[in-house]
């Protein structure tokens, strides 16, 4: 699936590989997918979380307009 991300489906551009960032209390990490609906947290706001389940998701970006395509992809 993201050979089909090689070449922006908005202008033809070549696109590049990359991912997107979330920023936490004195940390950087890549953002995931998680199945299943968010849950609030009871204290502290925010939502439930595990380590567990969720996938790494990998984003292409098209150099000319911009424009973004993320995939969840299982590591081979």
């Amino acid at each position: 699936m993201a050979s089909a991300t090689s070449h922006c489906p908005k202008c033809q551009s070549t696109m590049e590989k990359g991912f997107v960032t979330d920023l936490t209390y004195g940390a950087a990490m890549q953002s995931a997918w998680t199945p299943g609906d968010p849950k609030p947290r009871r204290f502290f706001g925010g939502i439930q979380w595990s380590r567990i389940g969720n996938i790494p998701i990998t984003t292409f970006r098209c150099p000319n307009c911009g424009y973004l395509e993320s995939y969840a992809l299982l590591p081979s």
